[in-house]
């Protein structure tokens, strides 16, 4: 496979994840917002901040908003073209993605992302986000799901699904970090039994794990939501499964059996994947959740690094340029932006 196609249909499947599971987090503390206010109206001035700083786009966001109220953080994660992570523009991405790949793509996946594409930009989109925003965050979390069983079940599981697995699972354990982390940024006042209990139920229902959660145990406590979205090893959504799911594919890219390692990607998802295998939510609290998931983030962030390196980078590239261009992770990753702009 032509690495320029494997990067695409890598970051095809994760622009669509990410729209997915920003619906999700929306959605779901849209609901919660209302149990809020009967509980505590001082929690509404600081109720959306978290949201914002989880996703790691706070600095874009105060460059474009003076206060992260409501609607204002409801647009910038919405419909915003001005964030390029933004649901609309997750789905525009995937979208072009798809487009330069359109001949390699089975039909009904190309029909399925390019009528999303068009609901994000109609004008019925913008009235149901004014009206009635639960409906339009579950017409995004259905379309997203359908192009994932339509790929599923129409992709040949050769390299180009080996690709897409790995790049869906590896936003998916990236966004199941993000929404336990908005638990770090939650004020003093919302630590009471009643409202932790109606918080912790929001991240459950974000990952669409509460139903499997009180299958597993039934009080929701912090200790409990941490230990089976990190560390589960069936639950599809845990950042444990996801990594599995990451190194198998890694594996069957390279034909290296699993246990040993190829290239850079491998080492670390191996690596990772380890000290899952063997780590305990014990670990998680002792080292302080924030940083004990943001750990996590910047490990999945350097197996993207190594995937890219490993898989697209040409070798002329690196001929050709100062041999410090890419030797910084910042240097990286700006780099690849810039090629998927392009």
């Amino acid at each position: 496979m032509l690495s320029r196609v494997a990067n695409t249909l890598y970051w095809m499947i994760r622009f669509v994840e990410r729209a997915d599971n920003l619906a999700r987090l929306i959605d779901v503390n849209q609901q919660l917002l209302l149990d809020s206010e009967r509980l505590d109206s001082e929690r509404l001035r600081t109720f959306w901040q978290p949201i914002i700083l989880s996703t790691g786009d706070e600095e874009t966001f105060s460059s474009l908003y003076d206060q992260a109220g409501s609607a204002e953080v409801i647009h910038f994660l919405t419909d915003d073209p001005r964030n390029p992570n933004s649901i609309t523009s997750c789905i525009a991405l995937a979208r072009e993605n798809a487009r330069t790949v359109r001949d390699q793509l089975p039909d009904e996946l190309w029909e399925e992302l390019n009528a999303l594409y068009l609901f994000s930009r109609s004008a019925e989109a913008r009235r149901l986000i004014a009206v009635d925003p639960p409906r339009y965050y579950e017409n995004i979390r259905r379309s997203a799901v359908t192009f994932l069983g339509i790929a599923a079940s129409t992709t040949s599981r050769d390299e180009q699904w080996d690709f897409m697995e790995l790049g869906r699972h590896l936003e998916r354990a990236d966004k199941t970090t993000r929404f336990l982390d908005v638990a770090s940024y939650l004020p003093d006042g919302a630590d009471n039994a009643q409202s932790a209990a109606l918080h912790w139920s929001a991240i459950l229902r974000s990952c669409g794990a509460l139903g499997a959660f009180r299958a597993f145990e039934r009080t929701i406590t912090a200790r409990g939501v941490v230990d089976f979205l990190v560390f589960s090893k069936i639950f599809p959504r845990s950042v444990r499964y996801c990594i599995e799911r990451v190194d198998v594919s890694l594996h069957r890219i390279s034909g290296t059996p699993r246990g040993s390692f190829q290239n850079d990607a491998e080492r670390e998802a191996g690596r990772l994947l380890s000290d899952l295998h063997f780590g305990v939510t014990d670990d998680a609290f002792a080292m302080g959740l924030h940083g004990y998931l943001d750990a996590l983030q910047s490990r999945f962030n350097r197996i993207g690094e190594a995937v890219f390196e490993s898989y697209v980078l040409m070798p002329e590239r690196f001929q050709v340029c100062p041999p410090d261009e890419f030797r910084s992770s910042s240097a990286l990753a700006a780099w690849q932006q810039q090629q998927q702009q392009q």
